[in-house]
Order: structure tokens, then C-alpha cells, then sequence
């Protein structure tokens, strides 16, 4: 669910979701996700078990959300949005991922295998969403299409972001995403060459 259909939700909606999310990062503090179980997570959010049926099928699709709109969060307070019109206004979305990861990393939960592969996944459809977001506001006559010229990029962003923050000896934050931006600059501009030119 993307940022702006969580806010069009009813108020007590909202706070009920929030009460299940914020009760299984507590937990993921605590043990690991396989050992969560659906009552545990009702229970430390004084909710019964119907109560979390009503709002999600299962505890992934909890965890799915709480790494979504946490990350959703994080761009809402930078105001970071692609607006599509150059290849370099994507290094908010850079510098964004790389500070999003580098905080889940000092979380005792980030070290969980089966965490880190949600915030993967999560994390690279929210790129991807921002960017084609950013390509219907500007669109380009190309020969390659959007939806996969997006994709490539979010994966390659993701990717490099997380190299980026597993290297013990890394760079700030500001000059690895300037060299990610050098890095991913082909992808988004492959998408506008066409045929012809290349």
C-alpha cells in the first residue's frame, strides 16, 4: 500500500495497523521473525488475534507494510520525489536508501536473514514505483521500456546501496551516492536513445 492510500484510510484503521506494526519491531528486537507468531504480535499490541485477521493475512504481509511505510516515512520527511526530468535528480532517492539501510543495520533484526530479504524486496518496489512515478511526469520517447528501465535501476540503486552499507570501511553517506548516481546514470538514460543513435 503506498504512502498516500495508508493516509486516505479511516483514522481508526490507521491506528490499529500502526498499534500491529510498532508491536512487531518491538518484537523483532527481541527474537527472530520465524519464532513471531501472529498471537505474539497481537498481544503486544493489546489487540486480539480477529483484530490482526480483520487488517492483514499474515505476518508478512505485517512485516511487508512496516518496512514499506517506515521507508515511505523516510522520503515523506526529506520530501524526496523524482520528478523524472534528469537522470541525476534520483540522488535524494540514492541518499535516502543508503541512510534507510544504514539505520536498519544497527537494528538487532536487520541481521536476520529472512528480515534483510523483505527489506529488499520492499525497498526495491518503492524505488522502482518512485521512478515511474517520476517517467509519467516527463516522459521520453525511447526504445527501451519505462517499466523495465525502472526496474533495472532499482535493483542496480538497491544493490549498490547495500555493498555500500556491509563495507565496514565505507565512505560517507554524500559521497557514495554521487558515485552511485555515475553508476546508475546509463540505465536511466538508456530508455531515451533510440535505435538509431546507439
Amino acid at each position: 500500500m503506498l504512502h498516500q492510500d495508508c493516509e486516505r484510510l479511516d483514522p481508526r484503521i490507521r491506528r490499529t495497523r500502526r498499534l500491529l506494526q510498532d508491536a512487531l519491531k518491538r518484537l523483532l528486537e527481541e527474537k527472530e521473525f520465524d519464532k513471531i507468531t501472529i498471537q505474539d504480535i497481537a498481544e503486544a499490541a493489546t489487540l486480539n488475534r480477529a483484530t490482526f485477521y480483520a487488517h492483514y493475512p499474515d505476518k508478512f504481509a505485517l512485516l511487508e507494510e512496516l518496512i514499506r511505510v517506515s521507508f515511505l516515512q523516510l522520503l515523506e520527511c526529506r520530501k524526496i520525489r523524482f520528478d523524472g526530468s534528469c537522470a541525476t535528480a534520483f540522488h535524494p532517492v540514492v541518499l535516502a536508501v543508503c541512510d534507510y539501510l544504514a539505520e536498519l543495520q544497527k537494528s538487532r533484526a536487520f541481521k536476520q536473514r529472512q528480515f534483510e530479504a523483505f527489506v529488499e524486496g520492499t525497498v526495491i518496489d518503492q524505488i522502482r514505483v518512485i521512478l515511474m512515478d517520476g517517467f509519467k511526469k516527463h516522459p521520453v520517447e525511447g526504445s527501451i521500456n519505462p517499466e523495465l528501465v525502472a526496474a533495472t535501476a532499482s535493483w542496480a540503486i538497491y544493490g549498490a546501496a547495500k555493498q555500500w552499507v556491509h563495507n565496514p570501511d565505507r565512505a560517507p553517506s554524500e559521497e557514495f551516492a554521487a558515485t552511485a548516481v555515475n553508476l546508475v546514470r546509463p540505465i536511466l538514460t538508456a530508455g531515451t536513445v533510440s535505435p538509431a543513435n546507439s
